[in-house]
Protein backbone atom coordinates (compact mmCIF):
# COMPACT_ATOMS: atom_id res chain seq x y z
CA UNK A 1 0.00 0.00 0.00
CA UNK A 2 1.23 3.67 -0.75
CA UNK A 3 1.50 6.11 2.35
CA UNK A 4 -0.67 9.51 1.76
CA UNK A 5 2.57 11.32 0.88
CA UNK A 6 3.51 9.05 -1.87
CA UNK A 7 0.08 9.20 -3.35
CA UNK A 8 -0.01 13.08 -3.41
CA UNK A 9 3.16 13.50 -5.53
CA UNK A 10 2.95 14.69 -8.60
CA UNK A 11 4.07 13.38 -11.70
CA UNK A 12 4.82 16.90 -13.89
CA UNK A 13 5.60 14.53 -16.45
CA UNK A 14 2.43 12.79 -17.23
CA UNK A 15 -1.03 13.24 -17.10
CA UNK A 16 -3.54 10.59 -16.83
CA UNK A 17 -6.39 12.71 -17.80
CA UNK A 18 -5.30 13.20 -21.70
CA UNK A 19 -5.23 10.41 -24.19
CA UNK A 20 -1.84 10.76 -24.92
CA UNK A 21 -0.42 10.92 -21.07
CA UNK A 22 1.47 13.71 -21.91
CA UNK A 23 0.01 17.27 -20.92
CA UNK A 24 -2.46 19.53 -23.65
CA UNK A 25 -0.63 22.46 -22.50
CA UNK A 26 3.42 20.89 -23.49
CA UNK A 27 1.63 19.19 -26.20
CA UNK A 28 0.63 22.37 -27.62
CA UNK A 29 3.93 23.99 -27.03
CA UNK A 30 5.57 20.63 -28.77
CA UNK A 31 3.38 20.98 -32.23
CA UNK A 32 4.05 25.07 -32.28
CA UNK A 33 8.07 24.50 -31.86
CA UNK A 34 7.38 21.31 -34.50
CA UNK A 35 6.27 24.14 -37.01
CA UNK A 36 8.50 26.64 -35.83
CA UNK A 37 11.51 24.45 -36.78
CA UNK A 38 10.58 24.79 -40.40
CA UNK A 39 10.62 27.82 -40.56
CA UNK A 40 13.32 28.57 -39.21
CA UNK A 41 14.99 25.93 -41.45
CA UNK A 42 13.33 27.66 -44.03
CA UNK A 43 15.21 31.28 -43.35
CA UNK A 44 18.62 29.44 -42.82
CA UNK A 45 18.24 27.35 -45.92
CA UNK A 46 17.92 30.43 -47.38
CA UNK A 47 20.85 31.72 -46.29
CA UNK A 48 22.81 28.92 -46.76
CA UNK A 49 21.37 28.76 -50.34
CA UNK A 50 22.93 32.39 -50.83
CA UNK A 51 26.28 32.54 -49.44
CA UNK A 52 26.86 29.14 -51.71
CA UNK A 53 26.58 31.63 -54.43
CA UNK A 54 26.86 35.38 -53.85
CA UNK A 55 26.26 37.66 -56.35
CA UNK A 56 28.41 40.02 -57.50
CA UNK A 57 29.06 42.84 -54.65
CA UNK A 58 27.69 41.03 -51.97
CA UNK A 59 30.00 42.20 -48.83
CA UNK A 60 32.62 39.41 -47.52
CA UNK A 61 30.82 38.40 -44.05
CA UNK A 62 34.67 38.32 -42.61
CA UNK A 63 34.54 42.03 -43.02
CA UNK A 64 31.24 42.41 -41.28
CA UNK A 65 30.94 39.88 -38.77
CA UNK A 66 32.33 40.06 -35.07
CA UNK A 67 32.49 36.72 -33.78
CA UNK A 68 33.80 37.70 -30.16
CA UNK A 69 30.93 39.53 -29.15
CA UNK A 70 28.28 36.78 -30.90
CA UNK A 71 30.35 34.71 -29.16
CA UNK A 72 30.17 36.07 -25.73
CA UNK A 73 25.75 36.62 -26.28
CA UNK A 74 25.95 32.85 -27.34
CA UNK A 75 27.64 32.13 -24.18
CA UNK A 76 24.61 34.42 -22.16
CA UNK A 77 21.76 32.41 -23.95
CA UNK A 78 23.64 29.70 -23.20
CA UNK A 79 23.48 30.09 -19.41
CA UNK A 80 19.79 31.21 -19.43
CA UNK A 81 19.18 27.73 -20.84
CA UNK A 82 20.37 26.73 -17.49
CA UNK A 83 18.80 28.95 -15.19
CA UNK A 84 15.45 28.08 -16.85
CA UNK A 85 16.29 24.33 -16.08
CA UNK A 86 16.93 25.43 -12.80
CA UNK A 87 13.59 27.29 -12.70
CA UNK A 88 11.80 23.98 -13.72
CA UNK A 89 13.23 22.08 -11.01
CA UNK A 90 12.80 24.46 -8.20
CA UNK A 91 8.80 24.57 -8.98
CA UNK A 92 8.60 20.86 -9.25
CA UNK A 93 9.54 20.95 -5.75
CA UNK A 94 7.57 23.38 -4.78
CA UNK A 95 10.23 25.96 -4.15
CA UNK A 96 8.80 29.42 -5.71
CA UNK A 97 11.54 31.49 -4.00
CA UNK A 98 14.13 29.82 -5.81
CA UNK A 99 12.04 29.79 -9.24
CA UNK A 100 11.45 33.25 -8.99
CA UNK A 101 15.00 34.07 -8.58
CA UNK A 102 15.85 31.55 -11.09
CA UNK A 103 13.11 33.25 -13.73
CA UNK A 104 14.36 37.12 -13.32
CA UNK A 105 18.17 35.43 -14.03
CA UNK A 106 16.64 33.78 -17.17
CA UNK A 107 15.26 37.27 -18.68
CA UNK A 108 18.13 39.14 -17.47
CA UNK A 109 20.12 37.40 -19.75
CA UNK A 110 17.65 37.36 -22.19
CA UNK A 111 17.79 40.88 -22.83
CA UNK A 112 21.74 40.66 -22.40
CA UNK A 113 21.63 38.80 -25.17
CA UNK A 114 19.05 40.99 -26.87
CA UNK A 115 21.62 44.16 -26.41
CA UNK A 116 24.47 42.77 -28.16
CA UNK A 117 22.56 42.52 -30.72
CA UNK A 118 21.38 45.82 -31.06
CA UNK A 119 24.63 46.88 -30.51
CA UNK A 120 25.89 44.30 -33.31
CA UNK A 121 22.82 45.50 -35.74
CA UNK A 122 23.94 49.02 -35.33
CA UNK A 123 27.11 48.51 -35.87
CA UNK A 124 26.12 46.88 -38.84
CA UNK A 125 24.13 48.93 -40.68
CA UNK A 126 26.41 52.19 -39.23
CA UNK A 127 29.59 51.55 -39.64
CA UNK A 128 29.51 48.46 -42.31
CA UNK A 129 26.65 49.72 -43.93
CA UNK A 130 25.40 46.56 -44.29
CA UNK A 131 21.69 46.71 -44.58
CA UNK A 132 18.66 44.63 -45.17
CA UNK A 133 18.26 46.04 -48.61
CA UNK A 134 21.64 46.76 -49.72
CA UNK A 135 22.42 43.50 -50.59
CA UNK A 136 21.08 39.71 -50.72
CA UNK A 137 23.67 38.90 -47.53
CA UNK A 138 21.71 41.75 -45.44
CA UNK A 139 18.43 40.56 -46.36
CA UNK A 140 19.27 36.61 -44.91
CA UNK A 141 21.36 38.10 -42.19
CA UNK A 142 19.03 40.31 -40.84
CA UNK A 143 15.83 38.63 -41.30
CA UNK A 144 17.30 35.36 -39.86
CA UNK A 145 19.00 36.90 -37.02
CA UNK A 146 15.96 39.37 -36.27
CA UNK A 147 13.49 36.83 -36.23
CA UNK A 148 15.32 34.82 -33.56
CA UNK A 149 15.69 38.48 -31.87
CA UNK A 150 11.95 38.37 -31.93
CA UNK A 151 11.61 35.10 -30.20
CA UNK A 152 13.80 35.60 -27.45
CA UNK A 153 11.96 39.48 -26.39
CA UNK A 154 8.55 37.27 -26.33
CA UNK A 155 10.41 34.43 -24.10
CA UNK A 156 11.56 37.51 -21.79
CA UNK A 157 8.47 38.89 -21.65
CA UNK A 158 6.61 35.88 -21.18
CA UNK A 159 9.34 35.11 -18.07
CA UNK A 160 8.56 38.71 -16.41
CA UNK A 161 4.68 37.29 -16.97
CA UNK A 162 5.60 34.05 -15.55
CA UNK A 163 7.62 35.81 -12.64
CA UNK A 164 4.98 38.30 -12.02
CA UNK A 165 1.85 35.61 -12.03
CA UNK A 166 4.05 33.82 -9.15
CA UNK A 167 2.72 36.85 -6.29
CA UNK A 168 -0.97 36.25 -7.19
CA UNK A 169 -2.25 35.95 -3.73
CA UNK A 170 -5.14 32.89 -3.09
CA UNK A 171 -6.84 35.27 -1.21
CA UNK A 172 -7.49 38.64 -2.55
CA UNK A 173 -8.36 40.99 -0.05
CA UNK A 174 -11.19 43.28 -0.04
CA UNK A 175 -10.65 47.09 -1.64
CA UNK A 176 -7.56 45.35 -3.93
CA UNK A 177 -6.94 45.87 -7.27
CA UNK A 178 -4.97 43.41 -8.29
CA UNK A 179 -4.89 44.20 -12.57
CA UNK A 180 -3.57 47.51 -11.08
CA UNK A 181 -1.09 45.72 -8.81
CA UNK A 182 0.10 43.39 -12.25
CA UNK A 183 0.33 46.15 -14.42
CA UNK A 184 2.77 48.08 -12.11
CA UNK A 185 5.07 45.07 -11.49
CA UNK A 186 5.32 44.14 -14.92
CA UNK A 187 6.38 47.77 -15.99
CA UNK A 188 8.65 48.00 -13.34
CA UNK A 189 10.36 44.65 -13.96
CA UNK A 190 10.54 46.04 -17.72
CA UNK A 191 11.81 48.91 -17.29
CA UNK A 192 14.86 47.36 -14.58
CA UNK A 193 15.77 44.85 -17.63
CA UNK A 194 15.86 47.79 -20.20
CA UNK A 195 18.07 49.69 -17.97
CA UNK A 196 20.09 47.00 -17.31
CA UNK A 197 20.75 46.39 -21.34
CA UNK A 198 21.26 49.69 -21.54
CA UNK A 199 24.30 49.59 -19.01
CA UNK A 200 25.45 46.27 -20.81
CA UNK A 201 25.41 47.71 -23.94
CA UNK A 202 27.75 51.02 -22.46
CA UNK A 203 29.64 48.51 -20.99
CA UNK A 204 30.80 46.47 -24.60
CA UNK A 205 30.22 49.69 -26.55
CA UNK A 206 33.38 50.93 -23.99
CA UNK A 207 35.24 47.81 -24.35
CA UNK A 208 35.03 47.58 -28.09
CA UNK A 209 36.21 51.04 -28.40
CA UNK A 210 38.57 51.62 -26.09
CA UNK A 211 39.24 48.04 -24.20
CA UNK A 212 38.66 47.11 -20.63
CA UNK A 213 39.68 50.58 -19.24
CA UNK A 214 37.34 52.55 -21.50
CA UNK A 215 34.67 50.11 -20.91
CA UNK A 216 34.32 50.43 -17.23
CA UNK A 217 34.89 54.32 -17.66
CA UNK A 218 32.27 54.30 -20.14
CA UNK A 219 29.24 52.47 -18.47
CA UNK A 220 29.83 54.64 -15.63
CA UNK A 221 30.26 58.07 -17.91
CA UNK A 222 27.33 61.21 -17.94
CA UNK A 223 24.49 59.82 -18.58
CA UNK A 224 25.09 56.70 -17.44
CA UNK A 225 24.36 57.85 -14.25
CA UNK A 226 21.19 58.52 -14.49
CA UNK A 227 20.33 54.85 -16.15
CA UNK A 228 21.91 53.25 -12.91
CA UNK A 229 19.59 55.45 -10.31
CA UNK A 230 16.59 54.63 -12.46
CA UNK A 231 18.04 50.53 -12.26
CA UNK A 232 18.27 50.91 -8.55
CA UNK A 233 15.22 52.77 -8.25
CA UNK A 234 13.30 50.52 -9.86
CA UNK A 235 14.98 47.76 -8.03
CA UNK A 236 13.58 48.62 -4.80
CA UNK A 237 10.19 48.95 -6.35
CA UNK A 238 10.24 45.71 -7.50
CA UNK A 239 11.81 44.19 -3.73
CA UNK A 240 8.29 45.84 -2.54
CA UNK A 241 6.31 44.23 -4.74
CA UNK A 242 7.87 41.14 -3.85
CA UNK A 243 7.52 41.24 0.27
CA UNK A 244 5.67 38.23 1.19
CA UNK A 245 1.90 39.75 2.01
CA UNK A 246 0.01 37.14 1.69
CA UNK A 247 -0.20 33.21 0.68
CA UNK A 248 -0.03 33.14 -3.17
CA UNK A 249 -2.11 30.83 -5.63
CA UNK A 250 1.53 29.54 -7.26
CA UNK A 251 2.67 26.33 -6.31
CA UNK A 252 4.17 23.40 -7.88
CA UNK A 253 0.49 22.30 -9.22
CA UNK A 254 1.53 25.34 -11.56
CA UNK A 255 4.64 23.32 -12.89
CA UNK A 256 3.35 22.46 -16.35
CA UNK A 257 3.39 26.10 -17.13
CA UNK A 258 7.15 26.92 -16.16
CA UNK A 259 7.47 23.54 -18.31
CA UNK A 260 5.88 24.72 -21.25
CA UNK A 261 8.04 28.10 -20.85
CA UNK A 262 11.44 25.80 -20.30
CA UNK A 263 10.54 24.14 -23.62
CA UNK A 264 10.05 26.98 -25.81
CA UNK A 265 13.23 28.68 -24.27
CA UNK A 266 15.68 25.77 -24.88
CA UNK A 267 14.31 26.07 -28.27
CA UNK A 268 14.96 29.30 -28.90
CA UNK A 269 18.46 28.85 -27.56
CA UNK A 270 18.99 25.22 -29.90
CA UNK A 271 18.26 27.22 -32.64
CA UNK A 272 20.81 30.31 -32.02
CA UNK A 273 23.62 27.93 -31.39
CA UNK A 274 22.38 26.50 -35.16
CA UNK A 275 22.27 29.68 -36.48
CA UNK A 276 25.75 30.85 -34.56
CA UNK A 277 27.83 27.91 -36.33
CA UNK A 278 25.78 28.25 -39.88
CA UNK A 279 25.80 31.82 -40.22
CA UNK A 280 28.83 32.62 -38.33
CA UNK A 281 31.75 29.86 -37.65
CA UNK A 282 31.05 28.24 -40.95
CA UNK A 283 32.65 31.90 -42.43
CA UNK A 284 35.63 31.09 -40.95
CA UNK A 285 36.12 27.56 -42.33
Amino acid sequence: MSSPAAAATIDHHHDPSTATGIPNKKLLMWAFLASDCMFFGTLISTHLIYRLHPPPGTPSPREVFDVPLTSFSTFILLMSSLMMALAVNAIQKGNVRSMRFSLLTTAFFGAIFLGCQVFEFNNFVFEKHLTISGSILGSTFFTLTGTHGTHVAIGVLWLCLMYVRSFKAAEPQPGDRPWLSTLLHVGALVLALLLGMKLVLSFVWGFQEHGLSGATAGAVAGAQWAAIAGLLATLVILRWFSRAAAPVQFDQHNAVDVETMGLYWHFVDIVWIVIFTAVYLLEYL
